[in-house]
């Protein structure tokens, strides 16, 4: 696991001046108004009181005439609503809040959604190759400073020869890097013969199992397992895909994977082992003004998941907005960023349902890099408006 990023703690060791007049300001006042300020506010967020350096609030006593008193005062009041602005407000990117959403017990596993398909045919340029090595290196080493744990990485099987290669590579990089970074796949259900869906998935994932997964694959160190079980995702197409089959199939193999499929369904909860929420609006759908940011929808996860299936497998979601306006798949569907505020609600979502007694197992950010669908946190900034 990924330890809280945390920033070094600084105390003052300035010498105080002699007290000369009855009007001096006390600012070791002014200072611990400042610092309960600062404390309740990371109250309201959850986070560690780590973010802020001591010593921006180690303010020197000075003296104060007594027709300035006030002003002093009415001063040190805005200096402080600014400061409260400046912790939660302004923010250029989304650093802080992964960061700070990192649990102290280890619990969820912070998990990042990725495409691998950059620099291939068919997406757009976003300056970089998913097959350049150093770029993986960074992204593993940046993703890992924020808290993230593991890539759970899209991938299409042997169809999609690019995003094969920039996954193998991809998952070469975390067995070799320092971080013990992780990777999944999410496999995405094959529709291009409905006839013959459910032996390419078969096909598939035996072929996933056999390069990537196995305990004899040269890389799979860095596979993601839990409780000793590779994990594998799902992403459903048409449905056209017999996944009582697959389940009987997988259940042959040397180490029985996890299977889990997106949101909770009825018709294959047997076959799988849990489920993933996706970033979606809910059932009131896209607004045109991007207001509806997924609240409902992730209520609707949790107390499902909760309710219904408790003994599965829960990995919830969090998300920075949606605009997939770069898309060539384009639907004008759109989720206000709402200067951050969008992840930083979604990532705390799941408290309402889970707590240290019935701990999440993972929690996913969706995505790191799909810059096509807008839901991107590499590189991205907080979609503050004016």
């Amino acid at each position: 696991m990924q330890e809280l990023l945390r920033q070094p703690q600084f105390t003052s060791s300035g010498q105080r001046g002699n007290r000369t007049t009855h009007y001096k300001l006390e600012r070791r006042d002014e200072n611990l108004i400042a610092r309960k300020f600062y404390l309740s506010q990371q109250k309201q967020q959850k986070t560690p009181n780590t973010a802020l350096p001591h010593r921006i609030l180690s303010i020197p006593e000075v003296n104060i005439h007594p027709m300035q008193h006030w002003k002093q005062r009415l001063s040190m009041t805005f200096a402080l609503l600014m400061l409260g602005c400046a912790l939660g407000c302004t923010r250029a990117d989304y650093r802080y809040s992964l960061a700070h959403s990192v649990s102290p017990t280890g619990q969820p596993v912070m998990l990042a959604a990725y495409q691998p398909w950059f620099g291939g045919a068919g997406h757009i340029d976003v300056g970089y190759s998913s097959q350049d090595r150093t770029v993986l290196e960074r992204q593993v080493r940046e993703a890992s400073r924020l808290g993230i744990s593991g890539f759970v990485v899209n991938w299409y099987g042997r169809s999609h020869p690019f995003e094969d290669r920039s996954y193998a590579l991809m998952q070469r990089v975390a067995a070799a890097a320092p971080e013990r970074f992780k990777l999944a796949i999410m496999y995405d259900e094959d529709s291009s013969d409905p006839a013959r869906a459910t032996e390419t998935v078969l096909d598939d994932l035996a072929y996933a199992y056999q390069h990537y997964i196995s305990r004899d694959a040269e890389t799979s160190s860095a596979y993601l397992r839990y409780d000793g079980q590779p994990v594998i995702f799902v992403f459903p197409k048409d449905g056209q895909t017999d996944w009582d089959r697959v389940r009987q199939a997988v259940n042959q193999w040397p180490e029985r994977p996890l299977l889990i499929y997106k949101d909770p369904d009825e018709r294959w909860a047997p076959d799988f082992d849990g489920f993933y929420a996706w970033v979606q609006p809910g059932r009131d759908g896209w607004q045109r003004d991007g207001s509806n940011w997924g609240q409902q929808y992730l209520d609707s996860f949790y107390s499902t998941m909760t309710r219904s299936y408790p003994q599965k497998l829960a990995i919830g979601a969090a998300w920075p907005g949606f605009n997939d306006s770069r898309a060539s798949w384009s639907r004008n569907r759109h989720m206000d960023p709402r200067c951050g505020r969008t992840l930083e609600e979604s990532l705390q979502m799941y408290h309402r349902y889970y707590d240290s007694s019935r701990p999440l197992p993972f929690l996913m950010i969706e995505t790191w890099n799909d810059y096509e669908e807008g839901t991107n946190v590499e590189g991205a900034q907080r979609g503050c408006k004016g």
